[in-house]
């Protein structure tokens, strides 16, 4: 049986697959249905300083390959998650990955600070959230803007900081390497594409927001693409996201360069989606000679 652990920043990872932010809550739900020791990890519900309630409804929209989400980041705020949620998720015997997002530098580094001071295993800094009309992708989709939010949470935080690149940008791989550069120590990518629905009886966009985040296979083309580009110009590991929804996807994302995978919006389809990846994970590895995940990770050759 192939070895499916693998090392991100000095953290341990039973298999590479971890629940993506935003579409797992705090994994109390998901408990009810299989032990969450059987992922890898679990990268929270994306937290903010204080409570928020999101954006007005509605604010999903169903594609054919995917879904539209403009939630806008409704939590209970990063107090009640260290209270209320923490201790039970820590727990469950899996690595827990505290995901943050702010209106401005100082929100993020005062929930470093916290963070630092709990039981977390990581800090995944969401510079990349569109659905929000101040803070979130304002930080990530200029180099100088990544490299300075960087810089300023990397001085409050005491766990390894993820930071969760946009792919709204003009050059991922400049982006990549700012954040580097500032000092993170990984890199997720990537959070959603911005999209629109309109409804053709109204005139109106379906999004109360107007515009959302798009996610499912139909940006895994993409996803793959820009996990490769940064793994040629960083040398941090990459976590990669975006449209994974079955094993050969997870397969296709480590050979790009991505050292560990989350998996997000296959989970509102299915909800045993994490699982049945690693499975075959497992056997396509085991089937094809490779002892471990670090075998797979950034091995495409490119014509």
């Amino acid at each position: 049986m192939a070895d499916l652990s693998v090392n991100i920043c000095g953290v341990e990872f039973k298999n590479p697959i971890i629940a993506a932010s935003g579409t797992f809550g705090f994994g109390r739900e998901f408990s009810e249905l299989y032990p969450l020791s059987n992922l890898g990890g679990v990268s929270s519900k994306g937290i903010t300083l204080e409570p928020r309630d999101g954006n007005p409804t509605p604010r999903i929209a169903e594609c054919e390959s995917g879904i539209l989400n403009a939630v806008g980041l409704q939590n209970p705020g990063v107090d009640h998650f260290i209270e209320y949620d923490l201790d039970w998720l820590k727990a469950q015997d899996t690595v827990v990955i505290a995901n943050i997002a702010g209106n401005t530098a100082e929100d993020y580094c005062a929930m470093a600070d916290k963070l630092s001071a709990s039981s977390v295993d990581m800090i995944e800094l969401n510079i990349s959230c569109p659905n929000v009309k101040c803070g979130g992708v304002q930080f990530g989709t200029q180099p100088d803007s990544v490299a300075s939010i960087t810089a300023e949470v990397k001085k409050h935080c005491k766990k390894p900081l993820i930071v969760k690149l946009s792919p709204n940008v003009k050059d991922i791989a400049e982006i990549a390497r700012a954040a580097e550069s500032a000092g993170a120590d990984a890199l997720s990518m990537i959070n959603t594409l911005t999209g629109m629905r309109i409804d053709i009886n109204t005139a109106r966009p379906i999004i109360h927001n107007n515009t959302g985040g798009m996610s499912g296979p139909a940006v895994f083309p993409v996803a793959v693409r820009m996990v490769w580009q940064a793994a040629g110009a960083v040398k941090i590991p990459i976590i990669g996201m975006g449209g994974i929804s079955k094993w050969q996807d997870a397969v296709e994302m480590l050979m790009a360069g991505a050292s560990a995978l989350q998996v997000g919006t296959a989970l509102f389809n299915d909800p045993y989606a994490p699982l049945k990846i690693n499975n075959g994970l497992n056997d396509f590895m085991d089937e094809n000679g490779y002892n471990s995940i670090k075998e797979l990770t950034g091995i495409v050759e490119p014509y």
